[in-house]
């Protein structure tokens, strides 16, 4: 019996002891992270799937899993030999988690109505939109208040407690004092008294604080309470050094434990409390006795717009990030050469790997001053590969490079002023003509959204058409979204606000930063994506109102070679052409002699 089938036996056992007829794990954690503590894996552990979306759920006869076209070809391969089926998120066909079940229930007739998920690792909205499906398409029931790993999760690994730091105010730009002054302002203008903060990367951005809790991201396990005098941090207190407990103390943050939030909610004095519902999971929101102002915490759209000083940490952060990339870049093109063949620099018959690769540009990064760690864990997808949207390279997966094809690389990286995020695909040689299509398509929607003129406020999801409308022609597209926005030394993914097909009402504004990353993936055969950091920036004012424009913050050419230059207009030409000599003269004065002339060469003119 392989580990997985042993982990649904033993949680069948305590699914059959509760009367459950069936249980969800979600992806999420109490404070709906996209990326969670090793602590909150339930999903990964029931099924043996690690991907960063997805949703499991498990019956006494059957197991199947939800995720998107991120990870489809990933999902097929580490669910075999389970009990899992593939359930493919927005595909024709593909049933609700609901509708899965009462089918599931009409084959093997369920002893019982009750589907369990744990209301700690679930928002409030997530939870009431489950309830209301199951009641209606098989008179289920939803139960929240009991989690099954307890009980058959033998090593589960403990909360983290790693050490938290102080972000210092000359990156952040804004003292705590203010910007809660700033969140108070905006409860009294939504009618609220208070709030409680679930969100990890808000509740880091608001104490101007960091930690090491989550992989990749900079942030540490905490509620934050705010009411209209006090202000209290829940959290591990063993996490806190002294200058940190001195630093909340001058700045008026009283401090309790991790596990004394819900005592703080019911102590809660306050009339009005706001209660963002997809972000504070449904445990709590049941505790919570005063009025809720159910809206959108005002944190997450401060956040999102940058500070003169953060901006300038952004242009710094990717400063350095350009010098890393242009060196690893040449490093690279020395071995597999403009021809395909070794490099001139390079060692006859030589081979990397996509993980040899990876381990190359992060010690790069690493050389950087500021560099703190990656942004996420490196996409290096060589060939078919490269049709894998989150490829991620493991021993078992890792192929070497040839002298032909295409290699994407999606990476980024932890400055202390900025965090980036890149993708550029690489010609290693010579290239098939459906390469090149895809790639020239792939690289013509991203420059289209870069020449984007739009006016204030308007939607991202109005934005979108146009990094698909030349791949739509050759009856092409891709699943995912086209961008999302970028924290500073925070989350690589922050929102509100991105590039999406789907109707996302968020407005882009003046100091959001967005990635601008449109892909096409041919599953088997190859892939394509090319991603700048974006910085939205004034264009002009008419009588129409204010418009706005996109400034390209990421440093780094963007191979010319695939591209087939009949299918670019003279206007993307000339972006690409000016986008190259803004790489040049910033990138230059930090390079030696030999990376300047390499990268003379990549910036020429089209």
């Amino acid at each position: 019996m392989n580990i997985i089938q042993q982990r649904l036996q033993d949680l069948r056992e305590v699914m059959q002891r509760e009367h459950l007829a069936a249980f969800i794990f979600p992806s999420t954690d109490p404070h709906q992270g996209e990326y969670v503590p090793d602590h909150w894996k339930g999903r990964e552990f029931i099924s043996g799937f690690n991907g960063s979306a997805g949703t499991a759920v498990v019956t006494m006869n059957s197991a199947a899993l939800w995720t998107d076209s991120r990870y489809f070809i990933a999902a097929e391969e580490q669910l075999k030999g389970t009990e899992f089926h593939l359930m493919k998120l927005k595909m024709e066909g593909t049933p609700t988690i609901a509708q899965w079940l009462n089918h599931q229930a009409s084959i093997f007739n369920f002893s019982s109505t009750e589907v369990g998920i744990d209301g700690w690792c679930s928002s409030a909205n997530a939870v009431k939109e489950l309830k209301a499906e199951l009641r209606k398409e098989g008179g289920f029931t939803l139960r929240t208040n009991f989690d099954p790993l307890r009980q058959i999760w033998h090593d589960r690994p403990a909360i983290p407690d790693h050490k938290v730091e102080i972000y210092p105010l000359e990156y952040a730009g804004e003292s705590c004092h203010e910007k809660i002054v700033r969140i108070r302002k905006a409860l009294r203008e939504k009618h609220a008294d208070g709030m409680l903060m679930s969100a990890l990367d808000d509740i880091a951005w608001t104490l101007n604080l960091r930690g090491t809790d989550v992989h990749c991201n900079p942030v540490f396990v905490s509620y934050l309470l705010i009411s209209t005098k006090d202000v209290t941090l829940y959290i591990n207190k063993v996490k806190l050094t002294p200058a940190v407990s001195a630093y909340l103390q001058a700045e008026g943050i009283k401090v309790d434990d991790y596990e004394n939030v819900a005592r703080g909610l019911k102590d809660y004095f306050e009339y009005s409390i706001l209660i963002d519902p997809d972000e504070v999971n449904d445990a709590l929101y049941q505790i919570v006795a005063r009025e809720k102002v159910e809206e959108e915490s005002p944190v997450k759209r401060m956040k999102t717009v940058k500070n003169a000083t953060e901006i300038a940490g952004f242009r710094s952060a990717m400063l350095k990030d350009g010098i890393a990339m242009v060196k690893f870049l040449k490093w690279l093109d020395g071995i597999y050469g403009q021809s395909g063949q070794s490099g001139q620099n390079g060692q006859s018959g030589h081979r990397e790997t996509e993980i040899s690769i990876d381990q190359k540009l992060t010690s790069l990064r690493a050389e950087q001053p500021l560099y703190r760690d990656i942004s996420f864990d490196t996409i290096a997808g060589y060939g078919t590969h490269a049709a894998i949207v989150h490829y991620e390279a493991t021993p078992e997966t890792d192929i070497p490079l040839e002298p032909h094809g295409l290699l994407l690389l999606d990476s980024g990286a932890q400055y202390l002023d900025g965090t980036t995020d890149i993708t550029r695909t690489i010609a290693l040689g010579p290239l098939t003509d459906e390469e090149r299509l895809i790639y020239t398509l792939v690289l013509k929607g991203h420059i289209r959204i870069e020449l984007c003129k739009f006016p204030s406020g308007a939607s991202g999801t109005q934005i979108d058409i146009l990094a698909r409308e030349a791949m739509w022609r050759h009856g092409l597209n891709y699943l995912h979204g086209t961008g999302h926005g970028v924290g500073t030394y925070l989350n690589v993914h922050e929102g509100p606000h991105q590039f999406r097909m789907e109707w996302k009402p968020a407005p882009l504004v003046e100091g959001m930063t967005i990635t601008d990353e449109p892909g096409i993936y041919l599953p088997g055969r190859c892939g394509a994506r090319v991603e700048n950091t974006l910085l939205i920036v004034p264009y002009k004012k008419t009588e129409f109102g204010k418009f706005l424009q996109f400034e390209s913050l990421t440093l780094c050419p963007i191979d010319k070679r695939p591209i087939i230059r009949e299918q670019l207009t003279q206007e993307e030409i000339d972006w690409l052409n000016d986008y190259h000599q803004t790489v040049f003269d910033r990138l230059s004065p930090h390079l030696d002699t030999d990376e300047v002339e390499w990268l003379r060469e990549a910036c020429a003119s089209l």
